[in-house]
């Protein structure tokens, strides 16, 4: 893994090179999106308020969320909507808590604000419906105690009442030790009755415990509830951007192929001789074979982006220069030159193949042999034989490296030296001498 901070500039790499690669990727975020959203969107939200008369306690208001809620509520508003949905739909749609002021609200979600407001609207009403009735049921022996106690009360008032008019007519208007103290009867009299009639009215009172009241129509939705579907797919595709970059920022700090010279040196032990120039059909592009390759290479996925941009070719003559300038130097060591190269490395492969050419029309001694960048294998050592490793920058990574100067070191064979190889897009041909052989351009000169 590499150390290198991520800055802002790697990141307008990643969007100039893989802008086409992140825009489809942004485009399945979208679909992905809008398919969620057919799941979890919910759609057109409305409310419904019910109003519980009388004093509650907060038990019995956690029991008529629960009622409100229930399947046998949710069931008989299933069977009254005009489009025939089931109990089990409208459990995942509808929700009732409760507010202040014993109000029961009841918050519903549909696919249309239509269906949305019919749904509350009738979960309410619903919901009154079997509330009322499971009061009524569950409360018929209360009733009868209650009314018996009405009763009673009633009577003890009427005979107050008939004991203190009869006690007034008896007492005179004198002031004597008598009449105070019937006086006193009678003011004791009036704090009974009036106690009675207190008891009478909470009782009257208590007979309202159970009514509930619908507070008015739902309101009809004007817009879907968020997240909506749009939401969801512009959530998604930024989402899925953003993976996208950060992916290839993380691909990036974990790439530990080698790219700098003096890294790959210090990995093969050995100095690099040349960076030579090679020319491709496609440039640095990946060949575009089978389905896999064609989309590749449609999603600009098909040439590296942390490497820096190919550049134009030099002319023929320039690029034989360097190639004549490696076997000059080859020309002070040993005399049997072995050029190693690895098998899945294309622009290392034809640099290899341009030495070769080159060695054998100067009349150079040079054999090229591909290895397993796996497992390599070199061949055995001879009498004045050394090895030339050929390898492409950033294809790499210094275990590789080092693997392949281990099997090296096995075979007796001596690293000379490396040789760095860099894509290219070939450039026009140069007219008239110009394009003249390398040998002939250079010769004397090396």
């Amino acid at each position: 893994m590499t150390d290198d901070t991520v800055r802002l500039a790697l990141i307008g790499q990643v969007l100039r090179r893989r802008w086409r690669l992140l825009v489809a990727i942004a485009v399945l975020g979208a679909a992905v999106g809008a398919g969620v959203s057919v799941l979890f969107s919910p759609g057109y939200k409305t409310t419904s308020s019910v109003l519980l008369q009388g004093p509650r306690q907060a038990d019995e208001l956690l029991t008529q969320v629960e009622v409100a809620t229930s399947s046998v509520v949710l069931d008989r508003a299933a069977a009254v909507l005009p489009w025939h949905p089931s109990g089990a739909d409208l459990k995942k749609k509808v929700t009732a808590s409760v507010t202040n002021g014993n109000v029961v609200t009841l918050t519903v979600s549909a696919d249309s604000a239509e269906h949305a407001q019919q749904l509350a609207d009738q979960v309410a009403q619903q919901y009154v419906k079997y509330s009322t009735q499971l009061a009524s049921n569950s409360a018929d022996a209360s009733v009868q105690l209650a009314q018996e106690q009405r009763e009673s009360l009633r009577n003890q008032v009427k005979l107050t009442t008939e004991k203190i008019s009869d006690l007034a007519k008896s007492v005179g208007g004198n002031l004597t030790v008598e009449s105070v103290q019937v006086r006193t009867q009678l003011e004791g009299l009036r704090t009974s009755l009036e106690q009675a009639i207190n008891d009478l009215n909470q009782a009257d009172l208590a007979t309202g415990v159970g009514n509930t009241v619908v507070l008015g129509p739902a309101e009809r939705p004007v817009s879907p509830a968020a997240p909506t579907m749009t939401q969801f797919v512009a959530g998604g595709a930024v989402l899925f951007f953003l993976f996208g970059v950060f992916g290839h920022l993380f691909a990036a700090r974990a790439d530990r192929r080698l790219r700098g010279e003096s890294q790959i040196a210090a990995a093969l032990g050995s100095p690099i001789l040349a960076g030579v120039d090679v020319t491709t059909p496609q440039g640095d592009r990946l060949p575009a074979t089978g389905f896999a390759g064609k989309v590749r290479r449609l999603l600009g996925g098909d040439r590296p982006w942390l490497l820096p941009p190919i550049e134009t070719s030099a002319d023929e003559v320039n690029r034989g220069i360097r190639y004549r300038r490696v076997l000059a130097r080859l020309a002070t060591g040993p005399a049997d030159v072995l050029v190693l190269v690895a098998g899945d490395d294309e622009p290392g492969k034809l640099a290899a193949g341009q030495l070769a050419g080159l060695a054998d029309r100067l009349s150079v001694p040079l054999r090229v042999f591909e290895f397993s960048p796996e497992r390599p294998t070199v061949p055995d050592a001879t009498a004045g034989s050394g090895v030339l490793v050929v390898l492409s920058a950033g294809s790499r990574t210094a275990w590789q490296l080092v693997h392949l100067a281990e099997a090296c070191a096995d075979a007796g064979q001596e690293i000379v030296g490396a040789v760095l190889t860099h894509a290219v897009r070939p450039a026009g041909p140069a007219p008239g001498p110009a394009a003249e052989a390398p040998e002939k351009a250079l010769a004397g000169s090396a």
